[in-house]
């Protein structure tokens, strides 16, 4: 008896004895301060250093574009989808939290027997057995406090995801709505394009029966014609893809898409420069570098969880109940209880627990690789984001300018052909100078809108 008290109170010294932890691994490359400075490719004339408002949309002033953003949020599938993995990852946490409560259980039962060989009627005696039993794990070894850590960490970790996904939805809602607007300005462009082409070419024709033209310019006047009306259903089509996109973002079927996207004529326009902020803000902004940080406290978590299979685990047990012939129920004499610790350790294969160990510990480095890696991905994307807006700014303005100017020419073309001071292929020249300079600037006003929401993408706002 006495070995056996002193064998307990080693296991006991053995089981409070904190396992050697590693500590939370943190991301130097995330702390170093020219990480969290401003961007190298901020430019005062289209981005600010003010921090990003949790609904950037809104600064488009499109109350349209607000409604549809904001269906989308609450009947997008794949939002529902990351709602639901954030509900199971926290009842996850509180079956782990659950798991240092006091544990309960409880038994009955009541058997009858007899004497062996033929003999009628019922069993002679009956005996009964009553027994309730409760366990407080210790948690000695701190494997139980490590995994409610882990969960926790696991559960903010796809609660980062799903606010990734409301950054993604977003800046799709916004990217469609606002191609569906250029596709209607780019029709009306085309068509306008197409129709003077074709008041052109009647023009050829006429003058060709008159003897004043020939064949060669009424050939050339149908070819640019047809080749402007060719561009049209490409942009319907291209129209018609932007709406079933925006319509199942919003959780519709195609034939409930929204009516009133489709007469949307107006380009989404800033009313101010772009919020940009800066690095620190950034890495404290994006969801994805959160859900990477939250991965990381999972895994470490988790080398702690691997290194309590070294120590032994301790459970202060206690234990009531009554048992003996059911004609003794309720006698006193039939009741006992039980109180002590119960102690469980996995000793003879200490290999096993050491390889699972560096296994946590590898976990953790991929998971601190990870880290680091979405921080650099953020500020890369970020800065790549900065200079393709600044470079579609420019773009657009000058295209502006051009295709005004080629307007000009064009219809400068036409008053000279009809007092005979120009030769009629100028005028197809400078028509087709014309289309081509509207063509290139509906395309840039596409190509500003998406590098807009690119960058309101890297900036990650809009989960808030």
């Amino acid at each position: 008896m006495k070995r056996a008290l002193i064998l307990l109170i080693l296991l006991l010294a053995a089981g409070c004895a904190s396992p050697p932890h590693r500590g939370m691994r943190r991301s130097v490359l995330a702390e170093r301060p020219e990480i969290g400075g401003p961007f190298l490719g901020q430019n005062g004339a289209v981005t600010t250093a003010e921090d990003l408002p949790a609904h950037w949309w809104s600064l488009y002033g499109d109350a349209r574009l607000d409604s549809y953003v904001e269906q989308a949020l609450a009947a997008n599938t794949d939002l529902r989808a990351a709602d639901a993995n954030l509900r199971r990852a926290s009842a996850i946490v509180r079956e782990s939290q659950a798991a240092r409560s006091p544990q309960t259980g409880a038994s009955g039962q009541v058997l009858g027997a007899r004497a062996a060989g033929p003999t009628g009627g019922l069993p002679g005696d009956f005996s009964y057995s009553l027994g309730f039993d409760v366990g407080y794990p210790l948690d000695l070894d701190h494997g139980l406090r490590l995994g409610v850590e882990a969960t926790a960490a696991e559960a903010e970790a796809a609660e980062a995801a799903r606010d990734q996904v409301r950054v993604t939805v977003a800046a799709a809602v916004t990217r469609n709505y606002a191609r569906i607007c250029t596709a209607n300005m780019s029709l009306a462009t085309a068509r306008r394009v197409a129709a003077v082409r074709q008041s052109t070419l009647q023009v050829a024709s006429r003058m060709a029966q008159s003897g004043r033209g020939t064949r060669f310019d009424v050939e050339r006047a149908r070819a640019a014609a047809f080749a402007s009306e060719a561009q049209i259903p490409d942009i319907l089509a291209e129209r018609h893809a932007a709406l079933l996109t925006l319509t199942a973002l919003m959780g519709r079927p195609p034939a409930d898409y929204p009516r009133d996207a489709e007469n949307c004529h107006t380009m989404p326009r800033l009313s101010r420069p772009i919020p940009v902020g800066d690095g620190a803000r950034l890495i404290r902004r994006r969801p994805d570098i959160r859900r990477a940080e939250r991965t990381l406290a999972a895994a470490t978590a988790a080398i702690g969880i691997a290194q309590a299979d070294l120590y032994p685990r301790i459970t202060l047990n206690g234990s009531a109940g009554s048992a003996g012939r059911l004609t003794d129920l309720l006698n006193p004499a039939s009741f006992g209880f039980g109180l002590g610790p119960v102690v469980t350790w996995n000793f003879p294969n200490r290999k096993a627990a050491h390889a699972r160990i560096e296994q946590a510990d590898a976990g953790a480095q991929a998971a601190l690789a990870g880290f680091d890696g979405s921080v650099l991905f953020a500020l890369q994307q970020t800065e790549s984001s900065l200079s393709a807006y600044a470079r579609a700014q420019q773009a657009l303005k000058s295209l502006e300018v051009a295709a005004e100017a080629a307007g000009r020419a064009a219809a400068d073309a036409e008053t000279l052909q009809q007092f005979g001071r120009t030769p009629f292929l100028d005028v197809l020249n400078a028509q087709a100078s014309d289309a081509d300079a509207q063509s290139s600037l509906s395309k840039a006003r596409t190509t500003l809108i998406d590098r807009q929401i690119d960058l309101f993408l890297s900036l990650g706002g809009g989960w808030e």
